[in-house]
C-alpha cells in the first residue's frame, strides 16, 4: 500500500535533502536575488526588489506549509545542500529547494516540484542526484506508482533537464494556473511510471557516478 512521505532526510553522494527550516531563509534568499534566474525562464514568481525581498519569498514558499494530505493536496518542502562542504559547519552549502507534494495515495501518485537552483550549479550533479533521491523514496520506499515534473512553457531550459532525468513529456496543459504576476500559465506536464523507474534509475546512477 502506497504511504505519506515522512519528511526523512534524504542522503546522497553529493548532496543532502532536508526538511526546510527558517534557519535556511537566508541562504534561498541569497540564491533568489540572482537576475540571472529569472532571465533564464523561472518566471512563476515574482524576482525580489532586494535581499529583504527576497526573504519574504523564500517563506512563502518554504514555510508553513501544511504536510501532504494523500488526498492531493500539501507538499514536504527540502533544502538541498552539498555534502562534500558539510565538515566545514553544521550544514553544507544550500543549493537549493525542491518539494514532493500532491499525494494522492488511492491514484498511487506524486509530485516532484517547486524547484529552484543556484545558477552556479545548473549542469552539475546535483538535480539528477536530488531528483535520484526522491525518485528512489517515491517508488521504493512511499511505494507510489507514478511521480509527475512539470514546469513552465516559457521555461525551455528546465523542460529540457526534465527530458535529460528519463521522464516522458506528456503534453501542455493550457493556462493550467497563473503566474504571479498575473498572467496565464501553459504546462509542460513529464511524468516517470513504476515501469520506468527501473530504466530511469540506471541513467540517473550513470549521471551522477560520472561526476
Amino acid at each position: 500500500m502506497p504511504i505519506l512521505p515522512s519528511g526523512v532526510p534524504l542522503v546522497g553522494r553529493h548532496v543532502r535533502l532536508d526538511p526546510f527550516v527558517e534557519a535556511d531563509v537566508d541562504d534561498l534568499a541569497e540564491i533568489l536575488t540572482d537576475p540571472a534566474l529569472y532571465g533564464a525562464g523561472y518566471v512563476i514568481h515574482r524576482q525580489p526588489a532586494d535581499l529583504d525581498d527576497a526573504q519574504v519569498l523564500a517563506r512563502q514558499r518554504c514555510l508553513g506549509i501544511e504536510p501532504p494530505n494523500g488526498k492531493g493536496a500539501g507538499r514536504v518542502c527540502y533544502a538541498i545542500r552539498l555534502v562534500a562542504d558539510s565538515d566545514l559547519g553544521e550544514k553544507g552549502t544550500l543549493v537549493g529547494t525542491t518539494s514532493y507534494g500532491d499525494v494522492d495515495l488511492v491514484k498511487q501518485s506524486g509530485h516532484i516540484g517547486w524547484t529552484i537552483y543556484g545558477t552556479q550549479w545548473w549542469g552539475t550533479a546535483v538535480n539528477p542526484e536530488a531528483k535520484l533521491l526522491l525518485l528512489t523514496e517515491a517508488f521504493e520506499t512511499l511505494g507510489h506508482g507514478r511521480v509527475k515534473i512539470q514546469t513552465d512553457v516559457l521555461n525551455t531550459r528546465s523542460q529540457a533537464a526534465i527530458a535529460k532525468l528519463g521522464a516522458t513529456r506528456e503534453g501542455v496543459l493550457r493556462r493550467e494556473t497563473v503566474r504571479e504576476d498575473g498572467s496565464p500559465r501553459d504546462t509542460v506536464v513529464f511524468s516517470v511510471i513504476i515501469d520506468e523507474w527501473p530504466g530511469v534509475k540506471a541513467g540517473l546512477v550513470g549521471r551522477v557516478g560520472r561526476q
